[in-house]
Protein backbone atom coordinates (compact mmCIF):
# COMPACT_ATOMS: atom_id res chain seq x y z
CA UNK A 1 0.00 0.00 0.00
CA UNK A 2 1.08 3.61 -1.21
CA UNK A 3 2.46 5.85 1.99
CA UNK A 4 -0.18 8.45 1.78
CA UNK A 5 1.05 11.68 2.98
CA UNK A 6 -0.64 14.59 5.15
CA UNK A 7 0.05 16.67 2.69
CA UNK A 8 -1.97 14.56 -0.11
CA UNK A 9 -4.79 14.06 2.22
CA UNK A 10 -5.14 17.80 2.95
CA UNK A 11 -4.85 18.44 -1.11
CA UNK A 12 -7.74 16.11 -1.54
CA UNK A 13 -10.01 17.22 1.36
CA UNK A 14 -9.30 21.03 0.02
CA UNK A 15 -10.83 19.49 -3.34
CA UNK A 16 -13.72 17.54 -2.24
CA UNK A 17 -14.92 18.52 1.47
CA UNK A 18 -14.69 14.98 2.65
CA UNK A 19 -13.66 13.94 5.80
CA UNK A 20 -10.50 13.26 6.62
CA UNK A 21 -10.82 9.51 7.35
CA UNK A 22 -12.30 9.11 4.11
CA UNK A 23 -10.31 10.96 2.17
CA UNK A 24 -6.74 8.94 3.75
CA UNK A 25 -8.90 5.64 2.59
CA UNK A 26 -9.73 6.77 -0.72
CA UNK A 27 -6.14 7.53 -1.39
CA UNK A 28 -4.97 4.22 -0.05
CA UNK A 29 -7.42 2.22 -2.55
CA UNK A 30 -6.05 4.47 -4.84
CA UNK A 31 -2.86 4.09 -4.71
CA UNK A 32 -1.99 7.73 -3.88
CA UNK A 33 -3.80 8.51 -7.35
CA UNK A 34 -5.25 11.31 -6.28
CA UNK A 35 -7.88 11.76 -9.71
CA UNK A 36 -8.63 8.45 -9.10
CA UNK A 37 -9.80 9.19 -5.21
CA UNK A 38 -11.76 12.23 -6.23
CA UNK A 39 -13.26 10.21 -8.50
CA UNK A 40 -14.23 7.20 -6.16
CA UNK A 41 -15.18 9.74 -3.26
CA UNK A 42 -17.59 11.51 -5.98
CA UNK A 43 -18.92 8.10 -6.51
CA UNK A 44 -19.36 7.04 -2.71
CA UNK A 45 -20.82 10.65 -2.00
CA UNK A 46 -23.24 10.21 -5.27
CA UNK A 47 -24.03 6.78 -3.84
CA UNK A 48 -24.59 8.14 -0.29
CA UNK A 49 -27.22 10.94 -1.61
CA UNK A 50 -29.55 7.90 -3.53
CA UNK A 51 -29.32 5.96 0.05
CA UNK A 52 -30.72 9.37 1.70
CA UNK A 53 -32.90 10.28 -0.49
CA UNK A 54 -35.86 8.71 1.07
CA UNK A 55 -35.47 11.30 4.24
CA UNK A 56 -37.69 14.17 4.94
CA UNK A 57 -36.13 17.25 3.96
CA UNK A 58 -38.16 20.50 6.65
CA UNK A 59 -35.64 22.67 6.66
CA UNK A 60 -34.05 24.81 4.00
CA UNK A 61 -34.32 27.76 1.94
CA UNK A 62 -37.12 29.50 -0.02
CA UNK A 63 -35.48 32.19 -2.28
CA UNK A 64 -36.82 34.54 -4.80
CA UNK A 65 -35.59 36.73 -7.45
CA UNK A 66 -37.75 39.95 -9.49
CA UNK A 67 -36.56 41.85 -12.57
CA UNK A 68 -36.05 45.29 -12.02
CA UNK A 69 -39.50 46.38 -13.53
CA UNK A 70 -40.91 43.47 -12.21
CA UNK A 71 -41.61 42.07 -15.21
CA UNK A 72 -40.49 38.43 -14.41
CA UNK A 73 -40.06 36.68 -11.17
CA UNK A 74 -38.56 33.10 -10.02
CA UNK A 75 -38.35 31.50 -6.86
CA UNK A 76 -37.42 28.24 -5.52
CA UNK A 77 -37.76 26.06 -3.08
CA UNK A 78 -33.97 23.64 -1.43
CA UNK A 79 -34.75 21.51 1.12
CA UNK A 80 -32.54 19.70 3.54
CA UNK A 81 -32.34 17.92 6.81
CA UNK A 82 -31.27 20.20 9.53
CA UNK A 83 -31.36 24.06 10.42
CA UNK A 84 -27.41 24.02 10.82
CA UNK A 85 -27.02 22.82 7.02
CA UNK A 86 -29.50 25.50 5.66
CA UNK A 87 -27.34 28.01 6.35
CA UNK A 88 -24.19 26.36 5.17
CA UNK A 89 -22.42 28.55 3.09
CA UNK A 90 -21.85 25.73 0.52
CA UNK A 91 -25.68 25.05 0.22
CA UNK A 92 -26.92 28.67 0.16
CA UNK A 93 -24.44 28.67 -2.87
CA UNK A 94 -26.19 25.56 -4.55
CA UNK A 95 -29.70 27.26 -3.46
CA UNK A 96 -28.17 30.53 -5.43
CA UNK A 97 -27.27 28.55 -8.46
CA UNK A 98 -30.72 26.83 -8.67
CA UNK A 99 -32.20 30.36 -8.37
CA UNK A 100 -30.08 31.53 -11.54
CA UNK A 101 -30.84 28.60 -13.81
CA UNK A 102 -34.57 28.71 -13.14
CA UNK A 103 -34.50 32.11 -13.86
CA UNK A 104 -32.33 31.84 -16.65
CA UNK A 105 -34.33 28.78 -18.29
CA UNK A 106 -37.40 28.04 -16.73
CA UNK A 107 -38.32 25.19 -14.25
CA UNK A 108 -37.45 22.39 -15.55
CA UNK A 109 -33.70 23.47 -15.94
CA UNK A 110 -32.61 22.51 -12.16
CA UNK A 111 -32.32 19.42 -13.55
CA UNK A 112 -29.08 20.07 -15.22
CA UNK A 113 -27.35 20.43 -11.57
CA UNK A 114 -28.32 16.93 -10.56
CA UNK A 115 -24.83 15.35 -10.30
CA UNK A 116 -23.89 18.50 -7.97
CA UNK A 117 -27.00 18.12 -5.70
CA UNK A 118 -26.05 14.98 -5.42
CA UNK A 119 -22.39 15.64 -4.26
CA UNK A 120 -23.42 18.36 -2.04
CA UNK A 121 -25.80 16.00 -0.11
CA UNK A 122 -22.43 13.40 -0.08
CA UNK A 123 -20.31 15.99 1.43
CA UNK A 124 -22.95 17.59 4.07
CA UNK A 125 -23.99 14.19 4.69
CA UNK A 126 -27.98 14.90 3.90
CA UNK A 127 -30.50 14.76 1.74
CA UNK A 128 -30.55 18.24 -0.34
CA UNK A 129 -33.63 18.68 -2.93
CA UNK A 130 -35.15 20.93 -5.32
CA UNK A 131 -38.23 21.20 -3.45
CA UNK A 132 -40.60 23.87 -6.13
CA UNK A 133 -39.19 26.03 -8.86
CA UNK A 134 -41.30 28.62 -10.74
CA UNK A 135 -41.25 31.54 -13.05
CA UNK A 136 -43.67 33.78 -13.87
CA UNK A 137 -43.67 36.37 -17.06
CA UNK A 138 -45.81 39.42 -16.46
CA UNK A 139 -48.80 39.80 -19.28
CA UNK A 140 -50.70 42.65 -20.19
CA UNK A 141 -49.62 45.09 -17.89
CA UNK A 142 -49.33 43.12 -14.64
CA UNK A 143 -46.54 42.77 -12.25
CA UNK A 144 -45.06 40.01 -10.31
CA UNK A 145 -44.09 40.65 -6.70
CA UNK A 146 -42.81 37.91 -4.11
CA UNK A 147 -42.33 37.25 -0.48
CA UNK A 148 -40.15 35.18 1.83
CA UNK A 149 -41.27 34.85 5.65
CA UNK A 150 -38.16 35.49 7.63
CA UNK A 151 -36.16 35.13 9.36
CA UNK A 152 -36.22 31.29 7.98
CA UNK A 153 -37.43 31.81 4.97
CA UNK A 154 -39.02 28.22 4.84
CA UNK A 155 -42.17 29.62 3.30
CA UNK A 156 -42.12 31.82 -0.08
CA UNK A 157 -44.86 33.19 -2.22
CA UNK A 158 -44.76 34.21 -6.18
CA UNK A 159 -47.31 36.23 -7.46
CA UNK A 160 -48.40 37.86 -10.50
CA UNK A 161 -51.23 41.06 -9.85
CA UNK A 162 -52.92 43.35 -12.25
CA UNK A 163 -53.50 46.83 -10.55
CA UNK A 164 -52.99 48.13 -7.45
CA UNK A 165 -49.67 49.47 -5.96
CA UNK A 166 -46.56 47.48 -5.33
CA UNK A 167 -47.39 47.78 -1.61
CA UNK A 168 -50.65 45.55 -2.08
CA UNK A 169 -48.77 43.37 -4.34
CA UNK A 170 -46.31 42.57 -1.53
CA UNK A 171 -49.32 42.33 0.97
CA UNK A 172 -51.39 39.55 -0.85
CA UNK A 173 -47.78 37.65 -1.08
CA UNK A 174 -47.52 37.96 2.88
CA UNK A 175 -51.33 36.69 2.88
CA UNK A 176 -51.09 33.78 0.83
CA UNK A 177 -47.81 32.78 2.79
CA UNK A 178 -49.76 32.89 5.90
CA UNK A 179 -53.13 31.50 5.05
CA UNK A 180 -52.20 28.80 1.77
CA UNK A 181 -55.29 29.70 -0.35
CA UNK A 182 -56.17 26.76 -2.63
CA UNK A 183 -57.58 28.92 -5.38
CA UNK A 184 -57.71 32.25 -6.27
CA UNK A 185 -61.47 33.04 -7.05
CA UNK A 186 -64.81 30.42 -6.59
CA UNK A 187 -64.66 29.83 -10.47
CA UNK A 188 -61.42 28.16 -9.98
CA UNK A 189 -62.48 25.31 -7.77
CA UNK A 190 -63.26 22.13 -9.73
CA UNK A 191 -67.13 21.47 -9.53
CA UNK A 192 -66.54 17.94 -8.51
CA UNK A 193 -64.89 19.25 -5.80
CA UNK A 194 -67.52 21.91 -4.93
CA UNK A 195 -70.00 19.08 -5.27
CA UNK A 196 -68.16 16.46 -3.06
CA UNK A 197 -67.68 19.21 -0.28
CA UNK A 198 -71.24 19.96 -0.56
CA UNK A 199 -72.26 16.30 -0.25
CA UNK A 200 -69.83 15.44 2.75
CA UNK A 201 -71.76 18.39 4.81
CA UNK A 202 -75.21 17.43 3.65
CA UNK A 203 -74.40 14.24 4.79
CA UNK A 204 -72.87 15.35 8.57
CA UNK A 205 -74.86 14.56 12.19
CA UNK A 206 -74.62 18.29 12.49
CA UNK A 207 -76.67 18.92 9.45
CA UNK A 208 -79.08 15.44 9.17
CA UNK A 209 -79.92 16.81 12.31
CA UNK A 210 -81.91 19.63 11.05
CA UNK A 211 -85.39 19.86 9.65
CA UNK A 212 -85.15 18.79 5.89
CA UNK A 213 -86.09 21.96 4.76
CA UNK A 214 -83.62 23.58 6.27
CA UNK A 215 -80.41 21.46 5.27
CA UNK A 216 -79.97 23.12 1.66
CA UNK A 217 -79.37 26.63 3.31
CA UNK A 218 -77.41 25.10 6.01
CA UNK A 219 -74.87 23.76 3.80
CA UNK A 220 -74.58 26.49 1.53
CA UNK A 221 -73.71 28.93 4.75
CA UNK A 222 -71.32 26.41 5.63
CA UNK A 223 -69.99 25.83 1.97
CA UNK A 224 -69.46 29.78 2.37
CA UNK A 225 -67.86 29.83 5.47
CA UNK A 226 -65.54 26.53 5.84
CA UNK A 227 -64.65 25.58 2.36
CA UNK A 228 -64.62 28.89 0.16
CA UNK A 229 -63.71 30.80 3.34
CA UNK A 230 -60.74 28.58 3.98
CA UNK A 231 -59.62 28.22 0.20
CA UNK A 232 -60.64 30.44 -1.74
CA UNK A 233 -58.10 33.46 -1.73
CA UNK A 234 -61.00 36.06 -2.87
CA UNK A 235 -63.23 34.80 -0.26
CA UNK A 236 -60.73 34.61 2.94
CA UNK A 237 -60.09 37.33 5.51
CA UNK A 238 -57.93 39.56 4.74
CA UNK A 239 -55.18 39.54 7.63
CA UNK A 240 -54.22 43.41 7.31
CA UNK A 241 -57.74 44.00 8.23
CA UNK A 242 -60.15 41.55 9.38
CA UNK A 243 -63.23 43.77 8.42
CA UNK A 244 -62.46 42.83 5.20
CA UNK A 245 -62.22 39.44 2.61
CA UNK A 246 -59.58 40.04 0.51
CA UNK A 247 -61.87 40.26 -2.79
CA UNK A 248 -62.94 43.26 -1.13
CA UNK A 249 -59.32 44.82 -0.44
CA UNK A 250 -58.79 43.96 -4.40
CA UNK A 251 -61.44 45.35 -5.32
CA UNK A 252 -60.29 48.75 -3.28
CA UNK A 253 -57.88 49.48 -5.56
CA UNK A 254 -59.02 47.70 -8.83
CA UNK A 255 -56.47 44.62 -8.66
CA UNK A 256 -56.70 41.19 -9.82
CA UNK A 257 -54.69 38.24 -8.89
CA UNK A 258 -53.67 36.43 -11.81
CA UNK A 259 -51.55 33.61 -10.61
CA UNK A 260 -49.52 32.48 -7.71
CA UNK A 261 -46.99 30.01 -6.29
CA UNK A 262 -46.39 29.12 -2.41
CA UNK A 263 -43.55 26.91 -1.55
CA UNK A 264 -43.01 25.72 1.94
CA UNK A 265 -40.61 23.39 3.99
CA UNK A 266 -42.24 21.54 6.60
CA UNK A 267 -41.92 17.99 8.14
Amino acid sequence: MAEISAALVKELRDQTGAPIMDTKRALQETNGDIVAAVRLLREKGMAGAAKRSDRATPEGKVGYRLAEDARRGTMVAVGCETEPVSNNDEFLAFSKKILEVVEEKGPGAEAELEEERAQLAGKLGENVVVAGAARFEAVDGARIAAYAHPPRNKIGVLLQVRGGSDELARKIAMHIAAMKPSWIGRDDVPEETVAQEREIYLSSDEVQSKPETARDKIVEGMLNKRFFGANVLADQEWIHDSSKKVGQALGDEGAEVLEFERFELSS
